[in-house]
């Protein structure tokens, strides 16, 4: 009988934190949400003007005996800039900042390892910025923001050009991704 568990992610714009997990065997689930403020059932406007102390997030619903959550923190690292505490990209402000929600102590002490091999790995010159903290209560966004990059092709595509996460990852992680 499988045993799913959740895993929560802040990268950053939510829409572009959704396709890079879709694609495995063993991952069940990933969905845009909010996640570590202090309104209840917060609003996409409220998290994005800053007024609800959330983060834009996805979690995802993954069987760890197929796919390990050691192996979501490698798909995790090279979508964001892990240096930036001002947001991500084009999204500046604090919904749009990165952290790792863990559900269990073996998944804080694996971020917390992973995040301290990032460090010591040289891959940046400035200090992983990254927060790891425990899980709080998952509010699911409104229905339009749910794998958006599917029914908004277009637009997402373009958001995402114009973010430059892309020419980030490229040039910061060619050798993962």
């Amino acid at each position: 009988m499988e045993q799913l568990e959740k895993a929560i992610f802040a990268g950053g714009c939510f829409w572009c934190m959704v396709k890079p997990f879709t694609e495995f065997e063993g991952i069940h689930a990933v969905v845009s949400g909010y996640m570590g403020g202090t309104i209840e059932n917060p609003t996409y406007s409220q998290v994005k003007e800053g007024n609800s102390g959330h983060l834009e997030v996805v979690e995802i619903t993954y069987d760890p005996a197929i796919f390990p959550y050691e192996q979501l923190l490698t798909i995790y690292w090279p979508q964001i800039d892990p240096t930036d505490a001002g947001g991500q990209f084009q999204d500046r402000g604090h919904s749009y900042t990165t952290a790792i929600f863990y559900t269990s102590e073996a998944q804080q002490i694996a971020a917390e390892r992973s995040k301290e091999e990032l460090a010591a790995s040289g891959r940046f010159t400035k200090p992983i910025v990254t927060d790891i903290r425990p899980a709080e209560t998952f509010y699911e966004a409104e229905a339009y923001h749910q794998d958006f990059y599917k029914h908004e092709k277009a637009a997402y595509e373009a958001d995402r050009a114009e973010s430059g996460r892309d020419d980030f990852i490229e040039e910061n992680w060619k050798d993962r991704v």
